[in-house]
């Protein structure tokens, strides 16, 4: 199997993800990493990540036998990887080989990114990397995954966790919502944006997301919160409230509050608040140096609300933002003070 952008001239040049597969891993798990890191995106102009593939053994069998992966890198491929995604399988009690565990202690060890889409977590947990740390995994093995490693702080009932060096993923699905995070928090809101965009799924659902969200059959034809959802968005700058939103939805606000939770897992003061910070993250990105307008245009109404939901969302201050991701240097003079 081609390793795709691993050969890429500018490999040196970009933060280099490696997927390491063992004997049982999950293909969809597989195909969500290589389709958010590995795939080229010339429409973006640039290279985001160099990707590659690596296994302990020449030939390894996937989940249920569906097919052998072969010709891909061993696991000095880690050695050099800035991200390494560990194995997932489903067979979470066999343990994994020495030599995995070994290869993801040592890429820690030196500092690299680890992160765990699904039972991928029972594999760092394995490893020895979670003790002590926030970890999420399947809403189906939470209970075996709080018995077998009862030193990791598991949080059952969302989508990922990001705790820094380590993120975990849910299920099979949240691997997107993670692998976008990872994108967001490498590039800015406006390259994950564009790269949700090709991949026609939802450009922000946050981490702390239900992982099971009831979607009853709708008993009506467009009953959704769709419309309502792409409203608020095109009048973010305005002063919206719950009881506006009900009130443009037909419901009363405890129905909307029942509908945000059954459709998005959120409420809708949340799902507000976390279109605002990516609205105001686009504008930065975009050349916006002002920071009361930034905070007016997203509805966050204040510099120093934007700089408080900035810092909690992305752990940077606003002109740190904008030196990460913005789209061009200005003059010392006209910078974003934080």
């Amino acid at each position: 199997m081609p390793q795709g952008s691993s050969q890429d001239s500018e490999s040196d040049r970009v933060h280099r993800v490696v997927a390491l597969v063992d004997e049982g891993s999950n293909p969809f798990e597989l195909a969500c990493a290589i389709e958010v890191f590995g795939l080229r995106r010339p429409e973006l102009g640039r290279a985001l990540y160099s990707f590659a593939l690596c296994a302990a053994q020449p030939d390894t069998v996937m989940r249920d036998g569906f097919f052998t992966l072969s010709g891909v890198a061993d696991l000095s491929a880690t050695e050099s990887a800035d991200t390494v995604i560990v194995p997932n399988r489903p067979d979470t009690e066999v343990p994994r080989r020495a030599e995995v565990l070994d290869a993801l202690r040592a890429a820690h060890a030196r500092g690299a990114r680890l992160v765990g889409f699904c039972s991928g977590a029972f594999t760092l947990a394995e490893a020895g990397l979670l003790d002590g740390r926030r970890a999420a995994c399947h809403w189906m093995w939470a209970d075996a995954f709080r018995r077998r490693f009862p030193g990791v702080r598991l949080e059952p009932d969302v989508l990922f966790v990001d705790d820094g060096d380590i993120l975990t993923s849910s299920g099979s699905a949240s691997a997107l919502d993670l692998g976008l995070h990872l994108v967001r928090r490498d590039h800015g809101a406006e390259i994950a944006n564009a790269v949700s965009r090709r991949l026609v799924f939802a450009a922000h659902r946050d981490g702390g997301q239900r992982q099971f969200v009831e979607r009853p059959v709708p008993q009506v034809p467009d009953a959704s919160l769709a419309p309502l959802l792409v409203w608020a968005q095109e009048r973010l700058g305005e002063p919206l409230t719950v009881a506006g939103l009900a009130a443009r939805a037909g419901v009363s606000p405890a129905t909307l509050h029942r509908r945000f939770r059954a459709e998005l897992g959120t409420t809708p003061l949340a799902w507000l608040l976390g279109e605002r910070i990516a609205l105001a993250c686009r504008l930065i990105e975009r050349g916006e140096l002002r920071l009361d307008v930034v905070a007016r245009d997203s509805g966050l109404g204040s510099a120093a609300n934007l700089r408080a939901h900035l810092k909690r969302a992305t752990g940077l201050s606003p002109s740190a933002y904008r030196r990460r991701f913005g789209a061009a240097p200005v003059e010392a003079s006209a910078a974003i003070t934080a």
